[in-house]
């Protein structure tokens, strides 16, 4: 039997599982393969045994064969203990971002040309199109479950060799789709959350890795409102799990997080979800990628997304010398988190991103002030 051409990354969900089934209805030889990514450390419920018999039995369904590929150590080395060490400095990583640039579009490529592919497929919503020799990502049509933000990393050589069957679909359609092509997956339940993580409380989790270390939350005045369980628990923006109860000469509202000292173990919270201590009109990024290979000019202005589902913000972007970004916002931007990315866009087109180091957040300033 001849080598297939493209390679479907199957998880046993339905998108993928649409993915396949649109290549295989255009005639293309197709293969699927089911990554696993994660190391199942007794911790919680893994899906993964699940997801792989929903991928096998998808693939006989379709008539295409299957193959599996173990990637948790390359997962471990190339996303977890970078994640791991984010939360450590006190910053909320994006650990699919990562994945997506060392594990889907790095080893499952490279397995992928060993079987003799010559491209790579996956159920992401997003689009990729040749324009004025180069290669372009593209949005995905349905906006509400876009995916280019965790693709940004990807470059010329990636989208070159990979398809986007379901990018054009709206989800609406694709379960149609699955259920009148007689799909198990046409019904199953979305994924959420950090992959590896799965159905398991992420506080718990993160303690088998970070031993936490009680300590006080303070206002931005640096009054004592109440005791924390660890601080990199915590993100900025955060209202859940604060647990502070009535604070004399308080009113009764909500709080959130406005800042994390690591290194004096104090978390800061306010009572303002628009507290002027989220907000911020400027930040600076680590080194920047750029999917066309440089970026469109030394100052240009796009818009911006410093999380994902974010609505598009519009900004003048200045790359310097050293290859960051220096991003200005025209209106005040509520909760922009160090170690998140920030994802530049030109219409519908990504253009490329970082991660975000620093923003001129009153108290991120104060604290870094101090910290020097």
């Amino acid at each position: 039997m001849s080598a297939p051409r493209v390679i479907v990354g199957v998880s046993g969900g339905v998108d993928s599982s649409v993915a396949a089934l649109q290549l295989v209805q255009q005639g293309e030889p197709v293969a699927g393969l089911f990554m696993q990514n994660w190391a199942d450390d007794g911790s919680g419920d893994c899906r993964a045994e699940d997801d792989r018999r929903d991928a096998v039995a998808v693939c006989g369904r379709l008539g295409i064969p299957f193959h599996f590929r173990d990637f948790s150590s390359e997962y471990w080395q190339g996303v977890f203990e970078h994640f791991l060490a984010e939360y450590a400095a006190g910053r909320t990583p994006n650990p699919d971002v990562l994945c997506n640039r060392e594990v889907k579009f790095k080893h499952f490529l490279d397995a992928a040309r060993e079987l003799g592919a010559e491209k790579i497929a996956t159920g992401h919503y997003a689009r990729v199109d040749r324009h004025d020799g180069r290669w372009r990502l593209l949005r995905g049509v349905d906006r509400g479950k876009d995916q280019s933000y965790f693709l940004h990393q990807l470059g010329q050589a990636q989208l070159s060799a990979t398809l986007f069957p379901i990018g054009e679909l709206q989800k609406t359609a694709l379960r149609r789709i699955a259920r009148e092509a007689g799909l198990q997956t046409h019904d199953k339940k979305d994924s959420t959350g950090i992959c590896f993580i799965g159905e398991r409380d992420f506080r718990e989790f993160l303690g088998r890795y970070l031993p936490a270390k009680k300590g006080e939350m303070r206002d931005p005045s640096g009054q004592v409102i109440g005791e924390h369980p660890g601080v990199f628990y915590f993100t900025l923006g955060q209202r859940e799990g604060l647990q502070i109860g009535g604070v004399r000469g308080r009113p009764q509202a909500p709080w959130y997080v406005v800042g994390k000292d690591v290194a004096g173990n104090v978390l800061y919270v306010d009572q303002d979800t628009q507290s002027p201590h989220l907000m911020s009109t400027q930040l600076r990024t680590e080194s920047a990628h750029w999917i066309a290979g440089d970026p469109p000019a030394a100052r240009f202005t796009c818009t911006a997304q410093t999380r994902y589902r974010q609505p598009d913000e519009a900004c003048e972007v200045h790359v310097l010398d050293d290859g960051t970004v220096s991003v200005q916002f025209p209106h005040p931007q509520r909760a922009v988190t160090p170690g998140q990315s920030l994802v530049l866009y030109a219409g519908d087109e990504c253009l490329g991103g970082a991660v975000i180091a620093r923003t001129n957040a009153p108290l991120e300033l104060k604290l870094a002030e101090q910290a020097a």
